[in-house]
């Protein structure tokens, strides 16, 4: 089984027709996932490699059934792009790759789609998420992922890519992969990822991967310790930031005591979650719990 996406998955891309929705969207494709749509404004009527493109959310839904969207549009009009999708009736998810949206439009797509919309959102900027051997939504290699019953959430896409690895060179595979991004507005939290995996009877243990600043990962902590009864395996970066100083991601920002990795290693431990001090332990620390 798999959480958000799986082979019923049909994959519209918002921007399909740009330099980096053409090359995610179609090496989506190649992965084996259903591509049925783009959408790019004036180009409706048109098609690129034998993908019909569309004007908007709508056409494109109604015509091919799409279910699920991924924006590539650029940062100054992702934030319509975003809400264009979750108007669309019949998509069941977003993802937002596009890096680099204003916070405030951030704040105000969020709080307009929980208001009036049950559709989930990954992101906005992250890796997406995969289910390997199933769909593949976003920018993860597939390559190194295998399927099976781990699942792993992470804030940082780079470090999620580190810990696939981890875990397929020792022969762990993934039952979903979902980037939730570091921008201090995700659609997405880790509650909400871990809630899935809990529900979800083929992943029998969790990665979690935080970083600096914020509290979702102390968040996640009092969510594991009331509601996960799954291993968990965390590693937390930024162990060695300077305090107040911004790091990377919007959200990487330790302000005082606050925020900071020990804090929330410390969370974490105390809510039962191994957390290891370096991501190539990853791999080691899952096959030790299940």
């Amino acid at each position: 089984m798999s959480i958000y996406i799986d082979e019923s998955t049909r994959l519209v891309v918002q921007g399909l027709t740009g330099s980096q929705g053409r090359f995610h969207g179609f090496r989506n494709k190649a992965y084996g996932t259903n591509l049925v749509a783009g959408v790019t404004p004036g180009k409706g009527g048109t098609d690129l490699a034998g993908v019909p493109i569309f004007d908007t959310m709508s056409e494109a839904v109604a015509a091919t059934g799409a279910n699920t969207a991924m924006t590539f549009v650029p940062p100054a009009f992702a934030a319509d792009g975003i809400l264009e999708a979750a108007a669309a009736e019949g998509i069941e998810l977003i993802v937002a790759i596009t890096e680099g949206i204003p916070a405030q439009d951030e704040a105000r797509l969020y709080n307009y789609i929980q208001q009036t919309s049950r559709t989930p959102l990954i992101g906005p900027n992250c890796p997406g998420l995969i289910s390997p051997g199933k769909a593949n939504c976003g920018i993860t290699p597939g390559e190194i992922t295998m399927p099976g019953p781990i699942g792993v959430v992470s804030r940082s896409g780079t470090l999620t890519y580190q810990a696939i690895h981890e875990l397929t060179m020792r022969g762990l595979g993934q039952s979903t992969c979902v980037g939730i991004g570091g921008d201090p507005v995700p659609g997405t939290t880790f509650v909400d990822v871990l809630a899935r995996f809990e529900a979800d009877p083929e992943t029998r243990a969790i990665v979690m991967i935080g970083e600096i600043g914020g509290s979702a990962e102390e968040q996640a902590a009092e969510f594991i310790r009331d509601h996960v009864s799954k291993p968990v395996i965390g590693y937390i970066a930024g162990f060695t930031a300077p305090v107040g100083k911004k790091m990377g991601h919007a959200g990487a920002i330790i302000s005082g005591s606050s925020g900071t990795a020990a804090a929330k290693q410390e969370a974490l431990e105390s809510a039962g979650v191994t957390v290891v001090d370096d991501p190539t332990m990853i791999g080691e620390a899952v096959a030790g719990r299940i």
